[in-house]
């Protein structure tokens, strides 16, 4: 068991309800105590586990949305600079093949990197966080049912 704690609200020393747990004799007032403050102990690690979780989203979000961003800058720069290069070299005999070359390598860089940063790309609820929030639901439905006893 942890720390003793004050009473709280239960002072009355004639309060003498006793349940036995684990050999020993406790007033319902201690276990429901005892239940508040591993309630309140759950609470902080979940919020903990939600802070971490959100953290890891946010990262791997920010990465993939860098990804898409530069994927998109590049496929503008393949429309507004290599298109008009193209343009003038078509004026011209042998540069062609290359400004298509280089066009190609545009697209495909980008459209890769968007690929890539859509894969990446996650928009969901944290699952960790809302699994041991249930868990602590029916933990704390346990607790409080045990107690009524």
């Amino acid at each position: 068991m942890r720390g003793k704690r004050s009473a709280g609200p239960f002072p009355a020393p004639w309060v003498s309800f006793f349940l036995t747990v684990n050999g020993s004799q406790r007033s319902s007032a201690e276990l429901a105590q005892d239940i508040v403050l591993e309630a309140q102990d759950l609470v902080q690690l979940e919020v903990q586990l939600a802070k971490q979780e959100l953290k890891e989203l946010a990262t791997r979000n920010g990465i993939a949305a860098s990804l898409l961003a530069f994927g998109t800058v590049l496929l503008m720069l393949a429309l507004l600079v290599v298109l008009p290069l193209l343009l003038l070299v078509v004026l011209w005999d042998q540069h062609v093949l290359g400004a298509i070359i280089w066009l190609g390598g545009y697209i495909l860089v980008g459209a890769a990197l968007l690929l890539a940063g859509r894969l990446l790309l996650r928009l969901e609820p944290p699952r960790r966080t809302l699994s041991s929030l249930e868990e602590t639901k029916e933990w704390a439905l346990r607790q409080i049912r045990s107690s009524g006893r």
